[in-house]
C-alpha cells in the first residue's frame, strides 16, 4: 500500500464529517489513483501527445490526485443527518427549500441552510449572462441529439472499474434501474437548458440540489456499510469522477478545436462553456477542476485519466454495460416507437465507440456492444436526422419573422422530452448497502 499526504482540506474531512469519514486513513493512495503511471504505458498509445504534455505539469497531477480523494463537505454535511431525519425527509426539506426558500423550512437544520445558501453564492468566476446564452444555445443538442446519443453517453461511465463501482452497489443492474438512471441523466441536463431553470427557484437549480444529494448519501451509506474499500477504490463519487458528466461535451469540443489548431472558443462555443461551468458549481465541483480555454479543458481531463489506473472486469463493467443496453427505453407498441428505439440503439452505440472506445469496435464487441450493419444503418439515419432537425432550429431562430414561433416550439419540444424521461427522483436504493 503506497502513502502520500493529500492537502489539509482532503485530510480534514475525516475531522469534519466524522459520520461520513470517521473511518477513512487518508494517508492511503488508493489502488485506483495510478501515480506510478508514466509515458510510455501502453494505454496512452493512442494520444501520449496530450499525456505527455500533462505528465509535465506536476500541479495538474497533484489537483487530480486531491479530487480523488475528496466528497462534498457542503452536501455530505446534510446527508449525514440521515440517522436523525431519514433520507425521505432530507429530500423533501431540500424540496421545499428550493422551491419556496430555506425559510419556509421549518426548523431547518444548519446544513440545508449551508447547502443552499452556498448554491446561491453564484462566484464571480462564473459569467451568468453567458450561462443563459449557452443554455438557450444547448437547447438545440438537447431536443435534437441527446434523445438519442444518452444511452451512448451514460455508458461510457461503466468502462472503469474503479469509477463504476458505486453503481454496482446502488440497484443499477436491473433493466428497470438502468433506464431510469439514463432518463435521470437526460433529465438533469435537458431541464437545465430550460428558461430560467438555473435561477435560484427553477426546476435545473432544484435537480443540481437533488443530485448533490443523491451523491452524498450514495457516499454516506457506502462508506458506512462495510462493504467499501477505500484501499482499492478511494472515496465513493469523489469529485474527480463527477468531472466527466459535466465536461464530457465541452471536452470532445475542445479536444477537436485543439486538433484543428484553435487555441479559442467562438463567442456561442464559449457561452455553452460557461454553462458547463455553473451546471459543475452547482454540483459542488471547485473552479480548480474546471477550465476555462480549450487546452485547459483538455489538460485537466487528461489528468484524470492519467491518475486513474485502467480496469475493466465483467462483473463489474460488462453487468452495467449489458443492463444498460438491454434497458427498453421507450414505448415500442406504436411504429414511430419502434423506429425511435432503432435510431437510439445504432445511434448511441456509434456515440459509445466513436467518442469514448477510439472507434474500436473489436474492444466494444470484447465488452459486449455490438454494431452490426442494421444498427450502423440506424446510426447513419440518425446523424442525418440530427443535422436536418439542428438546421431548422439554428436557423429558425435567426429568422427575425419566424424565430418566435421556432423558440415557442423548441421549448415544448423539451417539455415534451422531460415528460417522457418521467420524474426524476434522484434516488437510489439505500437497502442494497446502507448497515444492517
Amino acid at each position: 500500500m503506497q502513502t502520500q499526504s493529500y492537502t489539509e482540506s482532503v485530510n480534514r474531512q475525516g475531522d469534519d464529517l466524522p459520520g461520513m469519514y470517521g473511518k477513512v486513513d487518508f494517508a492511503i493512495v488508493p489502488e485506483r489513483l495510478d501515480l506510478a503511471a508514466t509515458i510510455d504505458d501502453e494505454r496512452f498509445s493512442a494520444n501520449r501527445d496530450a499525456v505527455s504534455r500533462v505528465f509535465d505539469r506536476s500541479e495538474l497531477l497533484e489537483t487530480m490526485r486531491n479530487a480523488t480523494m475528496t466528497g462534498d463537505g457542503i452536501a455530505d454535511a446534510y446527508a449525514s443527518l440521515i440517522p436523525k431525519f431519514g433520507f425521505r425527509t432530507l429530500v423533501e426539506m431540500l424540496e421545499a427549500a428550493c422551491e419556496h426558500g430555506v425559510e419556509s423550512v421549518e426548523n431547518a437544520p444548519p446544513e440545508l441552510i449551508g447547502l443552499i445558501t452556498a448554491m446561491e453564492n453564484t462566484p464571480t468566476w462564473v459569467d451568468m449572462a453567458l450561462v443563459e446564452q449557452g443554455a438557450q444555445a444547448e437547447r438545440i443538442p438537447m431536443a435534437t441529439a441527446t434523445p438519442l446519443a444518452i444511452r451512448g453517453a451514460f455508458l461510457a461511465t461503466f468502462l472503469n472499474k474503479y469509477a463504476a463501482l458505486p453503481m454496482t452497489m446502488t440497484g443499477t443492474l436491473s433493466d428497470e434501474a438502468a433506464a431510469k438512471r439514463v432518463f435521470e441523466t437526460a433529465s438533469f441536463f435537458t431541464a437545465t437548458t430550460m428558461p430560467g431553470a438555473l435561477r435560484r427557484s427553477g426546476k435545473g437549480f432544484e435537480a443540481a440540489a437533488k443530485v448533490r444529494l443523491m451523491h452524498s448519501m450514495v457516499r454516506y451509506h457506502l462508506l458506512n456499510s462495510g462493504k467499501w474499500d477505500v484501499t482499492t477504490y478511494g472515496i465513493p463519487i469523489p469529485q474527480a469522477d463527477q468531472m466527466p458528466a459535466g465536461l464530457i461535451g465541452v471536452f470532445l469540443m475542445s479536444a477537436q478545436l485543439l486538433r484543428k489548431g484553435q487555441t479559442e472558443f467562438t463567442p456561442e462555443q464559449r457561452a455553452s462553456v460557461e454553462l458547463s461551468r455553473y451546471r459543475c458549481f452547482l454540483l459542488g465541483l471547485p473552479e480548480n477542476l474546471l477550465g476555462e480555454t480549450p487546452q485547459e479543458i483538455v489538460d485537466l481531463l487528461i489528468a484524470r485519466h492519467i491518475s486513474l489506473r485502467e480496469g475493466y472486469d465483467d462483473e463489474t463493467c460488462g453487468a452495467l454495460v449489458r443492463g444498460t443496453m438491454k434497458a427498453d427505453l421507450f414505448d415500442t407498441s406504436s411504429s414511430t416507437g419502434r423506429l425511435h428505439a432503432w435510431l437510439e440503439n445504432g445511434f448511441s452505440k456509434f456515440v459509445l465507440i466513436k467518442s469514448f472506445l477510439g472507434g474500436d469496435t473489436e474492444r466494444a464487441d470484447s465488452i459486449g456492444i455490438t454494431f452490426s450493419s442494421s444498427e450502423k444503418a440506424a446510426a447513419g439515419v440518425a446523424a442525418g436526422s440530427i443535422a436536418l432537425k439542428t438546421a431548422f432550429y439554428r436557423v429558425g431562430l435567426r429568422l427575425p419573422v419566424a424565430s418566435r414561433h421556432v423558440d415557442s416550439r423548441l421549448n415544448r419540444r423539451l417539455a415534451k422530452l422531460l415528460d417522457m424521461y418521467g420524474h426524476a427522483d434522484f434516488v437510489t436504493d439505500a437497502d442494497r448497502y446502507k448497515l444492517s
